[in-house]
C-alpha cells in the first residue's frame, strides 16, 4: 500500500479516538450531573452528541472511500471494516448517555433516594474501558483489548449489586418506587456502555489477529 494510504490510515484513527474522547467525557458529564445535581452539564453532553454524530458520518464515508480507492485487502481491509463497526458502537455509547441524562433529569426533580457509591464507581470503569479500547485499537494491541473483555466483570457485578440495592429500597416503601426504576434504567446504560467497549474490544481482536471472539471469551 502507498505511504498515502498509511497516512490516511493515521487520520482515520485519530478521528476515532476524538469519538472516543467526546464518549469519554459524556460519561463523565452525565455522572457528575447526577451526583452533584447539576442540571446545567446536560446542555454539553446534547452538545457533544450532535458532535458524536458527525463525526460517525464523518468516518463511516471516509472508510468507504478508502476501500473504493485502494482496495485493501487482508489486515488492512479487516481494520476498516472493524471500524466502522467500532464507529457504530461509540454512537451507540452517545445515545446511552443522552438516556443517562433523561432519568437524571426525573431524578433531580426529587430529594436524593440514597448516598451514591456504586454507580460513579461503574460510571468510571466503563469510562476506563472506553479509553483503553481506543487506545488498543489505535496500538494494534490485542492483550490490551483482551484486559478490557476482563473489566467488564466488574461493570456486571456493581449493576447486580445496585440493582439489588435499589429492590430493596422499593419494597421498603412504594414512593421510592420511581426514584429507584431511574437508578435502575442509569445502571443498566451504564453496564451497556460497558457491553459496548466489550464489543470495539473484540473487534480490536479480529483486526489484530483475524481471530473472532465474539460470544465464546464468557
Amino acid at each position: 500500500m502507498p505511504k498515502r494510504f498509511d497516512a490516511e490510515l493515521l487520520q482515520l484513527k485519530k478521528r476515532l479516538l476524538a469519538m472516543g474522547a467526546i464518549a469519554e467525557d459524556m460519561i463523565a458529564e452525565t455522572i457528575a450531573a447526577l451526583v452533584h445535581r447539576d442540571e446545567t452539564r446536560f446542555e454539553k453532553v446534547r452538545a457533544e452528541e450532535e458532535q458524536l454524530d458527525g463525526l460517525q458520518k464523518e468516518v463511516d464515508d471516509e472508510t468507504v472511500r478508502l476501500i473504493a480507492v485502494y482496495t485493501p485487502v487482508a489486515s488492512d481491509l479487516r481494520l476498516l471494516l472493524m471500524a466502522t463497526r467500532i464507529n457504530a458502537e461509540l454512537e451507540r455509547i452517545g445515545d446511552r448517555a443522552i438516556t443517562i441524562c433523561k432519568s437524571c433529569g426525573r431524578l433531580l426533580a426529587e430529594p436524593a433516594l440514597k448516598p451514591l457509591v456504586d454507580l460513579p464507581r461503574m460510571a468510571e470503569i466503563a469510562q476506563s474501558m472506553v479509553r483503553a479500547v481506543l487506545t488498543a485499537f489505535v496500538e494494534g494491541d490485542a492483550d490490551a483489548a483482551l484486559r478490557v473483555i476482563a473489566a467488564d466483570d466488574e461493570v456486571d457485578n456493581l449493576n447486580d449489586q445496585i440493582i439489588r440495592e435499589l429492590i430493596t429500597y422499593m419494597l421498603a416503601d412504594a414512593k421510592n418506587i420511581q426514584r429507584a426504576l431511574s437508578l435502575v434504567f442509569i445502571s443498566r446504560a451504564f453496564e451497556r456502555i460497558g457491553d459496548h467497549a466489550v464489543n470495539i474490544a473484540e473487534d480490536v481482536v479480529y483486526v489484530v489477529r483475524g481471530e473472532d471472539i465474539r460470544h465464546t471469551h464468557a
